[in-house]
């Protein structure tokens, strides 16, 4: 695995003339649904109204990013667009009224925003923002319905998931950006953007797992993995991990998974072996494939009574939840999860001062590092399963 110095110096070098100016600068560049990502240059405007413009540091890549590449959701295909949404970075500008943040910070971009003044962002019970909440289907600026990226010859470039990280500069609705301490691992902080903050905060916050539970995670990739490391904090006394590659157990030990099944090795289906390994079923489930063949495993799995399922798979397809809704009467739940229910502005901070201590490891879900012009071998490596985050230095 190649290396970078989280605190290289020439990555933190930011023109200081470019303050209301375009920048021209390279980005990955999605022109079709599956064809290979073009680096080239393009024009990114400066912040407007509570916007703000950040240098990427670091960027990787993960399943919704795959999904959107592909096209998998017809709904959502936006062309040309920039992707990404779990990076790192330094403030270059602010737009007027932001007040909160200022140039030359660090910073962690979230797809899942909080404005803080919302109905939804005063609410305890819920991380979702009336206004910035992650949209797939929103691709341009809220302020003028307009993008801030634009090819060198003037065409709009469309935004993704409020953040669009594929990319030397972005701008962002400062709602969706997390100010973090300046001696933060930047590098390892990228992780927080999406999965590792997904997977710990589903297992942490919206399941809430007590010591002694027992889990079972259905995809073993880094959300996956995640949760597996917020059970074993919790002291989960199970970890059954569930996927279709043997080699995802390798790691998973590694992470704190105790006991791992491949369905195309049983003879039955996996919710009943995992009933009869568990004396009736785990006490929380987590689908993590986007299935929803796997999602009724995952459910069925679960003990009757009390059982939680935590849906954190990406599901493109229009088809309806496999359930018969008086099978909720056996009194398994089912529930989803966005962003591991973290609200991104107040709670993460703590959660990254968390991980620097060493509370969560982050090492182990860095498998590949490349440079930012390898992205479409990066993207390769999620497609054949070989990694779990490939982190990109730009």
């Amino acid at each position: 695995m190649g290396s970078l110095d989280e605190g290289t110096s020439k990555c933190l070098v930011i023109p200081g003339d470019m303050k209301g100016k375009v920048i021209t600068c390279r980005a990955a560049v999605a022109w079709s649904p599956g064809e290979p990502l073009v680096i080239e240059e393009v024009c990114v405007d400066p912040p407007q109204k509570m916007e703000v413009r950040l240098k990427i540091l670091f960027t990787s890549i993960c399943h919704t990013d795959l999904s959107a590449w592909k096209g998998e959701n017809e709904s959502q295909r936006v062309y040309p667009r920039i992707l990404g949404h779990e990076a790192s970075g330094i403030i270059e500008s602010v737009g007027e009224g932001v007040a909160d943040l200022k140039e030359g910070e660090h910073v962690i971009p979230i797809f899942n925003g909080e404005c803080g003044e919302c109905a939804y962002c005063k609410r305890e019970k819920t991380n979702l923002c009336e206004k910035f909440r992650v949209n797939p289907l929103k691709s341009v600026m809220g302020n003028d319905g307009k993008s801030r990226f634009s090819t060198k010859d003037g065409k709009p470039i469309f935004h993704f998931l409020n953040t669009s990280t594929f990319s030397e500069y972005t701008v962002l609705d400062s709602a969706c950006v997390v100010k973090i301490q300046p001696h933060a691992p930047l590098k390892k902080m990228t992780l927080l953007s999406c999965g590792v903050s997904t997977g710990v905060g589903a297992a942490w916050n919206t399941a809430n797992v007590e010591a002694g539970s027992t889990v079972a995670i259905f995809g073993l990739g880094a959300v996956g993995l995640a949760v597996a490391e917020g059970a074993r904090l919790r002291g989960a006394s199970k970890i059954i991990g569930v996927d279709i590659n043997s080699q995802k157990f390798i790691k998973g030990q590694a992470i704190g998974i105790t006991d791992f099944l491949n369905p195309k090795d049983l003879d039955k289906p996996v919710s009943k072996k995992i009933l009869e390994m568990t004396g009736g079923g785990v006490d929380y489930s987590f689908e993590c494939a986007g299935n929803l063949e796997v999602l009724r495993e995952a459910f069925l799995s679960t003990h009757d009574g009390w059982g939680l399922t935590v849906v954190l798979g990406i599901h493109p397809t229009p088809r309806m939840l496999p359930f018969h809704p008086m099978e909720l009467f056996n009194g398994r739940r089912i529930v989803g999860s966005v962003f591991g229910d973290f609200k991104g502005k107040t709670q993460l901070p703590h959660f990254a001062e968390q991980c620097m201590r060493g509370v969560v490891n982050l090492d182990e879900f860095i498998t590949h590092e490349l440079p930012f012009s390898k992205i479409n071998e990066a993207f390769q490596l999620l497609v054949d399963g070989q990694s779990l985050r490939c982190l990109l230095y730009l």
